[in-house]
């Protein structure tokens, strides 16, 4: 299984590390110091078509808004229909967020 080669001693550390920090300026930082520029801006990117995707908007759609390609938008949407949940679960969390906001 995927997971289980992926689940290493580094790999825990690195989910410790994210789950320390206490905002987004810490995450920021952090994110800048292990990604390259590129590598955020592909990641939100990803973040932004699976919202659009859970919002029931089409490919064409998503790929004007976004500048996704196409590959890009398939990935993400399998993951959201048959991936780890990571992504329903932080979307879910965040449309709560905007809720309590309100």
């Amino acid at each position: 299984m995927v997971e289980d080669r992926l689940r290493t001693r580094e790999v825990e550390e690195l989910l410790r590390a994210l789950l320390a920090l206490e905002s987004a300026d810490e995450a920021f930082s952090l994110l800048q110091d292990l990604c390259t520029v590129r590598e955020i801006q592909e990641m939100a990117s990803r973040l932004e078509v699976a919202r659009l995707l859970a919002a029931g908007e089409h490919y064409n759609a998503i790929q004007e808004a976004t500048g996704a390609s196409a590959t890009t938008i398939s990935r993400v949407s399998k993951a959201l229909n048959y991936g780890a949940d990571g992504y329903r679960t932080v979307l879910d969390r965040l449309a709560g967020d905007e809720r309590d906001r309100s």
